[in-house]
């Protein structure tokens, strides 16, 4: 659906986004980014604000990251990466060190969505989201696929998430 058809552009304009990519490789400049880069697009397509997207190691940064991102006043903050089983997938961990309160239901329906358009790794994501604050946290996988259900999941549901978090009337 249009984002213009659909009032998101004009609703969205007030909310800001900070993608972060953790990728241990990715921030060693061994990978390219392109989950990173597939959301800023659909996010810009709805009309956030993005700033820079930022590429860290998965570890105790993302804590930091996200923390920075939420004072700083990013109304929507998502990572990217660091969701999955390896041993080294270890963003939901440091996500819920520093979130208010976990909102499952998203994380949940991402990995719906993927499993709904025949994807069974997608039930592998150990992505959360929650609140920090006023901003919103998503964590999401960091393959290109898993980055297109979020922001598809995210389209539909965001700008009421992000009205309710500021007290909008919604």
């Amino acid at each position: 659906m249009d984002a213009q058809a659909t009032g998101f552009a004009v609703s969205m304009s007030k909310f800001t986004a900070q993608v972060i990519t953790v990728s241990t490789r990715g921030s060693q400049g061994i990978r390219a980014d392109t989950s990173g880069e597939i959301l800023m697009a659909a996010l810009t397509h709805l009309g956030l604000t993005c700033s820079p997207t930022v590429i860290i190691p998965d570890g105790p940064e993302v804590a930091t990251q996200i923390s920075l991102a939420a004072e700083t006043g990013h109304s929507l903050v998502i990572t990217t990466g660091g969701t999955g089983i390896s041993p080294t997938d270890r963003t939901p961990e440091f996500t819920r060190k520093v979130i208010d309160r976990e909102v499952p239901g998203i994380a949940e329906a991402i990995r719906a969505y993927g499993r709904g358009n025949g994807i069974a790794t997608a039930a592998l994501s150990r992505g959360i989201a929650g609140q920090l604050g006023d901003s919103l946290v998503v964590n999401v996988p960091g393959s290109p696929g898993g980055a297109k259900d979020a922001a598809a999941v995210l389209g539909e549901i965001v700008i009421h998430a992000l009205e309710q978090i500021t007290g909008s009337d919604h």
